[in-house]
């Protein structure tokens, strides 16, 4: 099979990347020549965001788009549809997009909204994408993670968080954070052997947009972090190098911290739960892969 030798010339697809770090590593990649489908949630961020990364693009380097409410399981279907149209080969998926809601909310489908858009839209839009994918090999799963899955535990009797929303929705974010390095982890595990490796990351605490959808309080609380935050450039680039790095090509089922691979909670190294937490997406998303 061949060997990765880096980013350029690859196709790159990269959810939650108009701003922060999604945004940062797309235009680090596409000043590698990476070949790029940004996942937007309209036309009027796409189209901002691209001129951004192409003004970082070097010769070779291609910025394309699609739109998707990652949060509407249909619109993810939708979205896999339209690239596995357009592309014959994904040579890299970037689960990169969440965010953390104040409130308990609900999706479009019913489902709570941190979940769904955090674990449930990465789980779905990799498995539509999976055999593209293999296909494509050798090829990366990229997904974001936190630290904020410590102290974090699965809620198997409670994934609509009915009884655990607590904290302003950080609990809940711990959780969907653990979700990811969970299935992550499984992923990698079905995968052995198959020229696809699936890694996650976490990028620090980053100035940018996120938590300021949650109010005036919120918003506020990042502002007085800013001081103690790095900017998007850095919390992109253990992303930026775990898509590109050759040195990578054996890594399979990590979780990095500032391009180093780290140990996660015990909880979320716990093979069983993984694959409970695999079956229960599977039946929330309406697919089914074998084990």
């Amino acid at each position: 099979m061949a060997q990765w030798t880096g980013v350029a010339g690859k196709r790159v697809v990269i959810t939650g990347a108009t701003n922060g770090i999604g945004l940062a590593a797309a235009e680090a990649l596409a000043s590698r020549g990476a070949r790029l489908t940004i996942v937007a949630r309209s036309a009027a961020r796409a189209g901002a965001a691209i001129r951004r990364i192409e003004a970082s693009a070097r010769d070779g380097a291609t910025v394309g788009w699609a739109v998707c409410d990652l949060s509407l399981q249909a619109s993810v279907r939708a979205l896999a549809a339209e690239l596995l149209e357009r592309h014959e080969r994904i040579d890299v998926l970037v689960n990169n997009a969440g965010a953390m809601y104040a409130k308990r909310r609900h999706s479009g489908d019913a489902i709570e909204l941190t979940w769904a858009l955090n674990h449930l839209a990465p789980f779905l839009l990799t498995e539509l994408l999976l055999e593209r994918l293999r296909a494509s090999a050798p090829a990366r799963i990229v997904t974001t993670s936190s630290e904020a899955h410590r102290g974090a535990r699965l809620p198997l009797e409670d994934l609509d968080a009915e009884r655990s929303y607590a904290a302003r929705g950080f609990r809940r974010y711990g959780e969907t954070k653990l979700a990811n390095i969970l299935f992550t982890l499984e992923l990698a595990r079905r995968l052995e052997d198959s020229g696809v490796t699936a890694n996650c990351f976490h990028p620090g605490l980053v100035a940018s947009g996120f938590n300021r959808n949650n109010g005036p309080l919120m918003s506020a609380a990042m502002t007085a972090l800013r001081p103690f935050s790095r900017g998007p450039a850095r919390g992109a680039r253990t992303l930026v190098w775990l898509v590109d790095s050759p040195d990578l090509s054996g890594e399979n089922g990590g979780y990095y911290v500032d391009e180093r691979r780290a140990a996660p909670s015990e909880e979320a190294q716990d093979l069983t739960a993984a694959r409970a937490l695999w079956e229960l997406s599977c039946a929330q998303v309406g697919t089914w892969q074998a084990s």
